[in-house]
Order: structure tokens, then C-alpha cells, then sequence
């Protein structure tokens, strides 16, 4: 059995204790298990996407003018 998998057991087993043992819902335990374990897998390990994610711009608040109708001659 590969370490992925018995981790992926582990948290399955800690899930379902955590619920108060319910019957026949394994395969919703297994499958949020796998789903946090091979997140948290992926995420430790492409640092390059976390960067790209941490440079993505904000968006900017757009600030309203409002003008006058009248317009401002300058003297020259």
C-alpha cells in the first residue's frame, strides 16, 4: 500500500469517528479524504503556483468624478 493511500485511510478513519460512525457512507469518507490529502499534497508542492497566485493583482476601486457642466478656461 503506498503512504498516499494509508494517509488517505487515516483521515478517512478520523472522518468517520468524527461523524459518530455512521453505515454504508465509506465511500464519502474515503473520497473527502482524498480529496483534502492530495490538496494539501499539491499545494506543498507547486510553491511556483502559490507565488502566481500571491502576485495576482487586486482590483482597483474606480472612483466616480463628477463635473459641472461648466468648463474651465485657462488664461494664457
Amino acid at each position: 500500500m503506498s503512504n498516499v493511500e494509508e494517509k488517505i485511510r487515516e483521515r478517512a478513519y478520523h472522518l468517520w469517528i468524527a461523524d459518530g460512525q455512521p453505515q454504508g457512507q465509506a465511500d464519502i469518507y474515503w473520497l473527502n479524504a482524498q480529496r483534502e490529502i492530495l490538496t494539501t499534497s499539491l499545494e506543498g508542492s507547486n510553491t511556483a503556483h502559490m507565488d502566481l497566485v500571491s502576485a495576482t493583482p487586486k482590483p482597483v476601486k474606480k472612483v466616480n468624478v463628477t463635473r459641472s457642466g461648466k468648463s474651465k478656461t485657462r488664461a494664457a
